[in-house]
């Protein structure tokens, strides 16, 4: 892992950018076609490490994560972005994870097509509300506890189905 001081962040964005054109041209060498380099900003906050808006043509990438986990950012989360944009322009609205998507991962990137970053997400994920169900213990973000207290909905348990109870610490 690169630590936070050792490299500008100017560099890091010159690094990312360099890994979005090497990705660009593999895209457009399998597609035969040329694709618009996408803007890109470091404005994303939360435990997410990149979010790709398909019809602005834009990455938002988060600026915490990738100082934090520079190597293995730049070489998984900027293609996995990238790839969602190519999708969107080489086949319309598809599954996010899908088929076509998989394609560009693999075949083309040459990269596995993991849905989501093994990050340590601690130093940006914020409060978190203890919740169980019949299986496990789950951990809501602050937002997903308030919906629950404001707005009477429920969360289920996706592997048994079962409501979240919150866990009062207080009682």
């Amino acid at each position: 892992m690169t630590s936070i001081e050792q490299i500008p962040f100017r560099h890091l964005k010159m690094q990312v950018q360099r890994k979005l054109n090497q990705s660009l041209l593999l895209a457009e060498a399998y597609f035969k076609r040329k694709f618009t380099m996408p803007e890109v900003n470091y404005e994303l906050r939360g435990i997410k490490a990149g979010v790709a808006y398909l019809q602005k043509n834009e990455i938002k990438f988060n600026r915490t994560l990738l100082l934090e986990n520079t190597d293995e950012f730049i070489r998984q989360v900027v293609p996995h972005e990238l790839a969602h944009l190519i999708v969107y322009q080489m086949f319309g609205r598809v599954k996010p994870h899908g088929r076509e998507w998989q394609l560009v991962m693999n075949e083309i990137f040459n990269l596995p097509a993991d849905t989501c970053h093994q990050f340590d997400v601690k130093s940006v994920q914020g409060k978190t509300f203890e919740y169980h169900c019949a299986c496990q213990t789950h951990f809501l973000s602050i937002r997903r506890h308030n919906r629950i207290v404001r707005e009477k909905i429920e969360y289920l348990c996706r592997k048994c189905k079962g409501k979240l109870v919150f866990v009062d610490e207080t009682e």
